[in-house]
């Protein structure tokens, strides 16, 4: 595992609440979170649909704003943390723009926070050769798989370097040999890098196959029911899959799903 990641915080939950104002009343969607993400981790979010998890890396990301609480983003308010290009995010669509070509819109932060157009372009080139898209960056979206779309739409996050990354299902919509070879394409990234990852999923399987952590989360309100570190190693074939330890953490997951369901 990495060996930083014991000794460096990077986002931290203490009693975190958020409470949304509906037209029914209000809906407590997060209650009472703890959670300390260290550097270079990969933490994984897992629960039932509408438990809050991608409502917690929203508030991570600034996009949603906690009722009670604190949340802290490198040491800063997730606010601050955006203003201050902290991380990028990756959401359940690539959300590529068709007219645009790949490279171009990769290129897309870097033109709004005003890098030189040679800076842009060693950049994308870098990023794209990081998601294993070299070549491909004239090409436009309707002309790659879903899969590659998703690795240009994680090449963008990259693009400027953030420590943070935030990714929201990203691989949900796609067949499962897929999505397989995007994991282990995420692992190799992840080695690569050193971010640090914040991963929502429904899938079991894949929570315990990338994270050196997984967060399980119950129904809403949102809570988190059990923290796993994992025991597995850092290089993961598929095939540890089929293992003792891995069938035991997925059990332990399992089991936190279904104490949530119960609890509430």
């Amino acid at each position: 595992m990495n060996t930083e990641s014991n000794t460096q915080p990077v986002i931290e939950a203490r009693q975190l609440d958020l409470v949304f104002q509906t037209n029914d009343g209000p809906v407590q969607a997060l209650r009472d979170v703890n959670l300390t993400v260290n550097k270079g981790d990969f933490v994984s979010f897992i629960g039932p649909s509408g438990c809050g998890k991608t409502t917690f890396l929203r508030c991570v990301a600034a996009l949603e704003t906690p009722t009670g609480g604190s949340l802290s983003v490198n040491g800063m308010t997730p606010d601050e943390a955006r203003r201050n290009r902290a991380y990028g995010y990756v959401f359940q669509a690539a959300g590529l723009y068709p007219w645009r070509t790949i490279a171009k819109n990769i290129k897309l932060p870097l033109e709004i926070m005003g890098y030189s157009r040679d800076e842009q372009e060693e950049r994308v080139r870098k990023v794209l050769e990081l998601v294993d898209l070299k070549g491909f960056g004239e090409k436009f979206p309707w002309q790659l798989s879903g899969g590659m779309q998703q690795r240009a739409s994680i090449a963008r996050a990259l693009a400027f370097d953030a420590d943070i990354l935030l990714m929201d299902e990203p691989f949900g919509a796609l067949d499962e040999i897929v999505r397989d070879h995007l994991n282990e394409q995420l692992l190799a990234l992840w080695a690569r890098t050193e971010k640090t990852i914040g991963f929502v999923t429904h899938s079991i399987p894949e929570a315990v196959y990338l994270s050196t952590k997984i967060v399980v989360m119950s129904p809403r309100p949102g809570r988190i029911t059990d923290v796993i570190d994992s025991p597995l190693p850092k290089e993961r074939p598929l095939d540890i899959r089929d293992t003792p330890e891995f069938i035991e953490v997925a059990h332990r997951v399992r089991e936190g799903l279904r104490a949530g369901h119960l609890d509430d």
